[in-house]
């Protein structure tokens, strides 16, 4: 292991800076502490700070195994067995249970607050000797041969700021949606296959479903979009609405308002909140979200999870797959910082393998408005064990031993000769779905908190 870089007086030195206190960074900064490196993780703002994306999949389990804290976060979550896809052209309910797919050994999950996961693995990291830093904002990244000099704002929580620098020889962003590496270098590119937002709140009373499906997410479909209704451990459920464009451009009313006008076109979502109240009376909303960067590795840099791309989070991939980046990344870290011969080879295999994930969620993702993939979900059948392998994607088992290639094959070729059976329903989908991710500019109450 080389040494890390001596400090002058006023710069500070380590082996690896990390960007971003959330799942990737607290992850990444938590393996490469294990390693002996001296490592700086910073977060923004202080813990616990909100966040959404409370749904967690099976295949985040083991991850949690490999970093100690699986029963940490087994105390704080609402086991989540499957899925309920809810459709108003459909009379039934289609239940999606994890036990099916085809490792029988990952049956459940969790929903969470991300309020105390990204705490709770925020504190592992300091646990395991990096050195966290909360109220840290970076202002700057500039690079040299030798490495990075990164300079921040620390907030000490009595409103006093001091301007903090370092030498690091190596910097991981995982700064989410912030994407500071990728704002940088201007290389973040809005999806255009994919152009939708969110409005969501918190409510309690709401209706769950009986029994062991109680903790279960239900994806909810409605004429501009999806409902996504996640019940927390803690008696509240998150409830959102991921709209196309055009639907958010045409709102003429408070944000709360045309939230609960939007909850209305969705009469089972409408039902289970009828006795329910939004806690705080706060609606969020952000905008225009999908996203990717044109690289996510460079000489002495990564980009981890939303920092890198952000995909529609029909599925609850986010946080699995920023943590499964990071879990990548220190092994091209670690090559890049001891080996630095190997790591151009290093980048590479990681880019591959990063793109895995976002890409075969994205191929159901941009078709779930289809009539084909809708029916699919709806009705699901096994030949060729395409159901398993399904379960097994929606499940994050997408790096591990489980043979499913085939069968995903298997089953986007059963999607194309049905849609090709049914021409004309699938070009009236196609060309419904076109119009839909339409630009329309800025929208009204974009990345905004109303309570009114």
């Amino acid at each position: 292991m080389n040494a890390t870089p001596s400090s002058t007086p006023d710069v500070e030195a380590c082996d690896v800076f990390v960007i971003g206190g959330g799942p990737a960074g607290s992850t990444a900064a938590t393996l490469l502490a294990r390693q002996g490196r001296k490592v700086v993780l910073t977060e923004k703002a202080r813990h616990p700070r909100f966040h959404i994306g409370e749904s967690l999949l099976p295949s985040n389990v083991a991850l949690f195994d490999q970093l100690g804290v699986r029963q940490q976060v087994e105390a704080i979550g609402m086991p989540k067995w499957g899925i309920e896809f809810v459709s108003p052209e459909h009379t039934h309910r289609s239940y999606l249970e994890f036990a099916e797919q085809w490792d029988k050994r990952q049956p459940y999950a969790w929903q969470v607050r991300r309020s105390e996961l990204d705490e709770l693995l925020f504190r592992n990291a300091a646990a395991a000797g990096a050195a966290a830093l909360e109220g840290c904002r970076v202002r700057d990244v500039a690079y040299d041969a030798e490495g990075a000099t990164v300079t921040a704002e620390v907030d000490d929580g009595n409103g006093q700021k001091t301007s903090r620098t370092w030498r690091a020889r190596y910097v991981v962003d995982a700064s989410g949606r912030d994407t500071f590496m990728a704002n940088k270098l201007r290389c973040k590119e809005k999806n255009p296959a994919h152009n939708s937002s969110a409005l969501f709140g918190h409510y309690t009373g709401a209706r769950r479903l009986p029994g062991i499906k109680e903790g279960n997410i239900s994806i909810l479909w409605f004429e501009h979009g999806w409902f996504w209704f996640i019940p927390l451990a803690d008696g509240q459920t998150s409830v959102g609405a991921v709209c196309w464009p055009y639907y958010l451009k045409s709102r003429d009313k408070p944000l709360k308002d045309f939230f609960d006008d939007t909850i209305a076109l969705c009469p089972e979502l409408a039902d289970r909140l009828k006795d329910a109240t939004l806690v705080g009376n706060q609606v969020h909303a952000t905008g225009n979200y999908s996203y990717i960067a044109s690289h996510a590795a460079g000489e002495r840099y990564v980009m981890l999870g939303d920092a890198y791309t952000f995909i529609d989070p029909m599925f609850s991939s986010g946080v699995y797959l920023a943590m499964h980046s990071a879990f990548d990344a220190v092994a091209l870290v670690t090559t890049t910082l001891d080996r630095p011969a190997e790591a151009a080879r290093a980048r590479k295999a990681f880019e591959k393998r990063l793109k895995i994930g976002p890409k075969e969620f994205s191929w159901f993702i941009f078709r779930v408005t289809n009539p084909t993939i809708r029916e699919m979900f709806m009705y699901p059948a096994n030949p060729l064990r395409v159901k398993e392998a399904l379960l097994s994607l929606l499940a994050g088992d997408l790096y591990g031993d489980s043979p499913i290639k085939p069968s995903l094959w298997a089953l986007k070729g059963i999607y194309y000769l049905i849609s090709i059976r049914n021409w004309r329903r699938s070009w009236a989908g196609w060309k419904r779905r076109h119009r839909n991710i339409e630009d329309m500019g800025p929208l009204a109450g974009e990345n905004i908190l109303e309570a009114r």
